[in-house]
């Protein structure tokens, strides 16, 4: 298409182009609305409550001192969340009794196994306890403690298969197993002498649910956690004994935060004496609570609290990220139109950067990445904004280019003719027509960011999707779940979709 160029001359000069640039922003900020800001002290990732220090056998290195722990989403017993939202296990109960024990506080940021391995090496959380098996590759890496769990592994598959009986039985079959787990070393170890293909995943859940639709026909999984998930009735039952696996460790940066790896072996022994450490077991693995069957509305009075908190973050989230991305977007649309090479060289390099590449790129490089670089943690609602924000503005940047000029050249030529400058031009004739041009395109956009929001999950965001995956983690009903969300967001994007379109009507009359 031409660009709009002053009637008459070479011009329009970048001095022009920055006073439409203004004009244009204020028509846009003189619309009514407002952005919400953020509540002063939430929490993006969720984290339960810091367990508050009691001061007793605790070295002074780490009495008093604020932790900040990394671990799985989806791992129960030994992570998971209550019908109440709160994050227990094994793990939580170990990790939050040995802080009381030596003096510490701990603040616990649910994220995912591979995501808080990442945090931990981008030092945005100071250990990890996931259920993490110590290896000798992960020494490399990691300095770990002592061992907290002996583990082991089973194969399940779902309760009314009568064909598979044991490993020969797998031979052509897929199986299903945790990244990173006991289960998908072991499974892998015995892959090849059976003949069989693993499949690995990042959820227990998911596995489980893998199995049941028949798209793999067993799962390996450490055997405390298929128990409990049987215990849970997530349809499958165990076909083998257990086989000898690895230990569990409490894991820290090599070479940082030594004195805490000191305070936790020396809790977990105070625990073992006391007889504390044996309580924690058994409350999950000697008698673990039989679930007992309830409705769908019941599932959805007991879920709705946390999914409401979810989808609040979501909506904020959104909001936040869609006024930054406006403004970048709109800056950028102008300078795609000067005349100035330089100005047209930057728009075109940001656009095709941000639109080139994968929004969840983004989001591990402005989380785990950038910590990396600079030695600063950054906080999960920069990351969450950031990430939606650039990637819509380079959209937003094409929506305000293309609708621009789609207004008639002769337009701005009139106006000029009669007298206008370039800037009075553009703000009185061409920016007016190109709103309304690029009205329904913003809000197409607005609608994409929303459901995008999702993808944050993978750094621990605590948005709509984030809060289902925590609870299907515990009750192992993934598909009611997942219906609440999808009909949560359907309603969400509806309301605002009327909403928008209302306001289109009424200042774009």
């Amino acid at each position: 298409m031409p660009r709009l160029q002053q009637a008459g001359t070479s011009r329009p000069r970048t001095a022009t182009v920055l006073g439409a640039l203004l004009a244009f922003a204020a028509l846009i900020l003189g619309a009514p609305g407002a952005a919400a800001a953020p509540a002063q002290g939430a929490s993006a990732a969720a984290p339960a409550a810091p367990v508050a220090a009691q001061p007793g056998t605790a070295p002074s290195s780490v009495a008093g001192k604020t932790y900040v722990i990394g671990t799985d989403t989806t791992f129960a017993p030994f992570e998971f969340r209550d019908a109440g939202g709160d994050l227990t296990g094994i793990d939580m109960d170990i990790i939050r009794t040995i802080a009381k024990n030596q003096g510490f506080s701990v603040e616990i940021k649910s994220l995912g196994f591979n995501a808080a391995l990442q945090a931990l090496s981008s030092n945005q959380v100071d250990g990890v306890i996931a259920g993490m098996s110590i290896t000798e590759p992960r020494k490399q890496i990691y300095d770990f403690s002592d061992p907290y769990f002996e583990s082991g592994v089973q194969m399940a598959v779902a309760k009314n298969n009568t064909d598979i009986k044991g490993y020969e039985d797998l031979k052509g079959k897929t199986v299903t197993a945790k990244t990173g787990s006991e289960g998908e070393t072991f499974a892998k170890s015995i892959a090849g002498k059976y003949g069989f293909t693993v499949k690995s995943l990042d959820q227990s859940a998911t596995m489980y649910e893998l199995v049941k639709s028949g798209n793999a026909v067993a799962v390996f999984d450490d055997y405390p956690v298929l128990a409990y998930g049987i215990s849970q009735n997530n349809g499958l039952k165990s076909v083998t004994e257990k086989e000898k696996g690895g230990s569990y460790g409490f894991a820290v940066n090599k070479g940082r935060n030594p004195e805490l790896l000191k305070a936790f072996n020396t809790g977990l022994a105070d625990l073992k004496s006391s007889g504390e450490y044996q309580k924690i077991l058994d409350k999950y693995l000697k008698d673990p609570t039989q679930a007992t069957s309830s409705s769908f509305w019941d599932l959805l009075a007991n879920s709705f609290p946390a999914l409401m908190k979810g989808l609040g973050n979501t909506v904020l989230v959104t909001a936040i990220s869609f006024v930054l991305a406006m403004l970048i977007g709109l800056f950028m649309g102008f300078f795609k139109i000067s005349t100035s090479v330089i100005l047209r060289g930057i728009a075109t390099t940001f656009v095709n950067i941000f639109r080139g590449t994968p929004l969840l790129v983004w989001a591990f490089f402005f989380y785990f990445g950038i910590p990396q670089l600079t030695g600063q943690p950054i906080d999960i609602w920069v990351a969450a904004v950031l990430t939606l924000s650039l990637n819509s503005a380079a959209y937003i940047t094409e929506i305000v280019r293309g609708s621009i000029q789609s207004v008639d050249p002769g337009q701005l030529e009139a106006s000029r003719s009669l007298g206008l400058g370039y800037a009075k031009s553009m703000q009185k004739v061409v920016v007016p027509q190109a709103f309304k041009i690029m009205t329904p395109s913003l809000i197409n956009q607005l609608i994409i960011m929303l459901k995008d929001s999702s993808l944050l999950l993978a750094i621990g965001f605590a948005e709509l999707l984030y809060q289902g995956q925590q609870i299907y983690a515990g009750n192992f009903r993934i598909t009611e779940t997942l219906l609440i969300v999808a009909v949560l967001y359907f309603v969400v994007i509806m309301l605002l979709t009327r909403l928008a379109n209302f306001a289109d009507k009424r200042f774009n009359k």
